[in-house]
């Protein structure tokens, strides 16, 4: 099982979030243990969390969608009444597509439910590697958060590279670590591998990052919009293995275009230890 912190990064929610559904019922824990009350979830829990934040995003209430969600709404239901929210989105503003792009990811999550595989999820040990960063502060690990702040740092990072006559030797990466305490806000990495001094740049963080000797990793094909099925698939990997998370994932780019996203290919890189108790 998952700590609420690992949860919440696995279904792109906030630690908040999650712990308001169990106030209200709607998405209670696996387990509480009795001595410490931290919270602990399993991975097929993300099922009902996938169907809870579509219909919040669908404009329902809470109430609304803990009877939708008890009722088991099947999901062609669920197809129609995110069609017809696509159709208001679409009228709105440019700023609300980061917003149409979660909720079409969600569905098809929900429709591929059930035929999602783990089968070519890898662990391997990451070697160590020397990259130069920009970084950047997102409200939450929600991709509608991540997104609109980390997508403009590689070209400002790729310009400062160039200003300064380095160039990358490997292909560029994201990774994240918490901003504050309130373990909502993330600061966002981005880099690209590089093999100068640290001392090589001024504008740009040189920064050397550890070796992962253990990692779950999984090759996502499209979009990082769509990122969230993958992410699920190597929650359930990590829970049927006997493993647990150790903090968020690294995001290796091994083949991206902003123009033409959905033909990207993406290494997530999730740090495990196998689970003691």
């Amino acid at each position: 099982m998952f700590t609420i912190g690992e949860f919440a990064r696995l279904g792109r929610v906030s630690v908040r979030m999650l712990r308001h559904y169990d106030g209200i019922g709607l998405l209670r824990p696996a387990a509480v243990d009795p001595g410490t009350g931290y919270r602990r979830y399993r991975a097929d829990q993300l099922r009902r969390l996938n169907r809870v934040i579509a219909l919040k995003e669908l404009g329902l209430t809470l109430e609304q969608v803990r009877v939708i969600v008890d009722e088991a709404v099947d999901v062609a239901e669920l197809r129609g009444m995110l069609r017809l929210r696509r159709a208001q989105l679409a009228a709105q503003l440019a700023a609300d597509a980061a917003r149409l792009a979660g909720i079409e990811a969600r569905l098809r999550m929900i429709a591929r439910e059930g035929r999602m595989t783990s089968q070519d999820v890898v662990l391997k040990e990451i070697p160590p590697v020397r990259v130069a960063e920009l970084t950047a502060v997102a409200a939450s690990y929600q991709a509608a958060d991540v997104g609109p702040v980390i997508q403009p740092l590689y070209p400002e990072l790729f310009r400062r590279l160039d200003a300064a006559g380095i160039r990358p030797t490997g292909p560029a990466l994201a990774w994240y670590e918490a901003a504050d305490d309130t373990g909502e806000a993330v600061l966002v990495h981005a880099g690209v591998e590089v093999a100068v001094a640290p001392s090589a740049a001024t504008d740009v963080a040189i920064v050397d990052l550890p070796a992962v000797p253990t990692a779950a990793t999984i090759v996502h094909h499209g979009p990082m919009a769509e990122v969230d099925e993958t992410m699920q698939a190597l929650a359930n990997w990590i829970e049927q293995h006997g493993y647990r998370a150790d903090g968020y994932a690294r995001e290796l780019y091994v083949d991206y275009s902003q123009e033409e996203p959905e033909k990207g290919v993406t290494e997530l890189q999730l740090a495990v230890a196998r689970f003691s108790g």
